[in-house]
């Protein structure tokens, strides 16, 4: 399917065709509109040529009850051709918005949803916008240029003669404002997400006094943005005015040319009227859709924008077969993560590891040397470049991603609370995927009894219904890490993956976090746990020692303590041997 030249992939493609019984009707809507348009003219040819030479004031009487009948039709027809085109909007979102997001919220980078969104908001407004108008009512021009031959050729050619120059100036208005627009949104774009950075760091903005420098370097941003947008819309607003006087003049000039061509016998007087209306109602949407120009060229790069973002997608994906709930056992097989970016670098080199349900492992190692990235990948949350993560043998990449994500329990190392309830962040807005509330009342209590978070969340003002902010504000950083770690623990997951999670804790934090280590054990799930404190690594059956991508040592917690107490190798022969400890 293409549209303006693009080519339009599913399920997008899949959006526009269920809309299809609106777009018929909307044309068929059209079709009447144009021709009821035509009542104006053919009432002042009836005025001047038979009530005026006549005196007939019951013809008159007559035909301008007939005219407004016409008119009132026009006017309803007008109405409903506006509802259905806000109904296609509608359609759309429900449609597309939540695909959409879904595609959105998978792509990495900051302000990746709202800048998607916002270009699916552009291309819903231009729809039911002006230029779609012009659009519609654009492929019937030629009707009015038909009639104005049959009235005298020269009126014809006068239509057709300003239609080309309204076409010409059109195009012109592109090549020029279409650079600009393009440039003007995504310097707005841009200075958007460095505004919402901006605003879920303001503590830290605050405290380091940065408020001023980030005010003018956002100021800054704006100003390039409105300044690009600015000159687009005075080159635009040029051809507009020169498309309106266009317009104007070749209506008057209709009306001088029928005077001419009354005044020589060739028409009748009623037809310089109907040559001025035919003339404007002709030239009208084009017109409108150069005047609609800025809106036409965003909605273009918006529709072209969500092409690429759904080009390769299914209509439909595909239902899976649902797994058996896994009981906890993980492969890691040689897995590879390159740096982003197409840098020639592997954050994690053939990693390898095995773990039975019921076993603790902790990952330790420098900075850099992977340990993150791991706990990301075992999680589900990126994906191998080679290798692959196996739960009870399936392949990660094979199962529904929300439904292996109800086993997972994933505490990251900034917690990453969402803006919502205390009682939503930790049962993971189940509410909202149609999860009876009771259920998700009493699992949310057992998870923050189980995080020794429970008596902490009462004494805040609304308990489980406190409203955090995004990122956990309205808590401390030791506070949101226990709500987190409720949250992982929240259903009794099978695969439980714990980043630095006591880095913010307390004594009883410590105490509570490893309470609840040794309860996830107990009930046979599977444990990791990322760590630079030792503290935590007390409930641990094994160790894997990450450095520089690799695994420099693995195996059960005692030998590799013990081996890591022993001297290292020398450069060359140690690091990068993999040395597994048995045991």
């Amino acid at each position: 399917m293409k549209l303006f030249g693009i080519d339009i992939p599913e399920p997008l493609a899949g959006a526009f065709r269920a809309c299809r019984p609106h777009f018929l009707g909307i044309g068929l809507f059209s079709a009447l509109l144009n021709i009821l348009f035509l009542a104006p003219s053919i009432y002042m040819l009836q005025v001047y040529d038979r009530v005026v030479p006549t005196g007939g004031l019951l013809t008159l009487f007559f035909i301008t009850l007939v005219v407004a009948a016409a008119l009132i039709t026009l006017s309803l027809l007008d109405a409903i051709r506006a509802r259905l085109l806000v109904r296609v909007s509608l359609r759309l979102d429900r449609l597309l918005a939540g695909p959409l997001l879904e595609k959105l919220m998978a792509r990495a980078g900051p302000g990746g949803p709202v800048q998607g969104m916002r270009e699916f908001d552009t291309l819903r407004q231009a729809i039911s916008g002006p230029a779609a108008l012009g659009f519609l009512d654009a492929p019937w021009t030629p009707l009015y240029v038909i009639i104005a031959f049959l009235l005298h050729p020269a009126l014809g050619a006068l239509t057709v003669v300003g239609g080309v120059i309204l076409v010409i100036l059109a195009l012109f208005n592109e090549r020029a404002t279409k650079a600009r627009s393009q440039e003007a949104a995504k310097a707005s774009i841009a200075a958007y997400i460095a505004q919402e950075a901006v605003a879920v760091n303001a503590e830290v903005v605050r405290a380091m006094g940065m408020r001023g420098a980030l005010r003018e370097r956002q100021l800054s941003d704006r100003r390039k943005g409105l300044g690009l947008a600015a000159r687009a819309a005075f080159t635009g607003s040029q051809y507009a005015a020169a498309t309106k006087f266009t317009r104007l003049f070749l209506q008057s000039a209709a009306l001088g040319l029928g005077a001419w061509l009354a005044v020589e016998r060739q028409i009748s007087a009623g037809a310089i009227i109907a040559a001025s209306i035919l003339m404007s109602r002709a030239l009208q949407p084009i017109e409108q859709v150069v005047g609609s120009w800025s809106s036409v060229v965003q909605a273009r790069g918006a529709l072209k924008t969500l092409s690429d973002l759904f080009a390769g997608a299914p209509g439909q994906e595909t239902p899976r077969t649902r797994l058996p709930d896994p009981k906890g056992r993980l492969v890691v097989d040689k897995v590879v993560v390159r740096a982003p970016g197409g840098l020639d670098q592997a954050l994690l080199k053939g990693v390898s590891l095995s773990l039975q349900p019921g076993e603790v492992l902790g990952v330790v190692g420098p900075s850099g040397a992977g340990k993150t990235t791991l706990a990301r990948l075992i999680a589900g949350a990126t994906s191998p470049d080679m290798g692959v993560i196996r739960l009870d043998g399936a392949n990660l990449a094979d199962w529904d991603g929300d439904r292996l994500g109800r086993h997972i329990g994933y505490l990251p190392q900034d917690g990453a609370l969402i803006a919502g309830s205390i009682r939503d962040n930790i049962s993971r807005f189940a509410v909202w995927r149609g999860d009876p509330a009771e259920t998700v009342d009493a699992a949310v209590v057992e998870a923050a009894r189980s995080a020794g978070v429970h008596e902490l969340i009462l004494k805040l003002p609304k308990g489980y219904d406190t409203v955090l902010a995004h990122g956990g504000r309205g808590l401390s950083a030791g506070q949101a890490q226990r709500v987190a770690l409720a949250r992982a623990l929240y259903g009794d997951p099978a695969l439980l993956i714990l980043d630095e999670p006591n880095s913010a804790l307390d004594a009883e934090g410590e105490n509570a976090l490893g309470r609840a280590i040794l309860a996830a054990k107990a009930r046979g799930a599977t444990v990791i746990i990322v760590a630079h404190r030792t503290g935590v690594l007390q409930a641990v059956d094994k160790l894997l020692v990450l450095r520089d991508g690799a695994v420099e040592m693995f195996g059960p917690r005692n030998d590799v303590l013990a081996s890591m107490q022993q001297p290292r190798p020398a450069a060359g022969k140690g690091p990068g041997n993999v040395v597994e400890l048995k045991g």
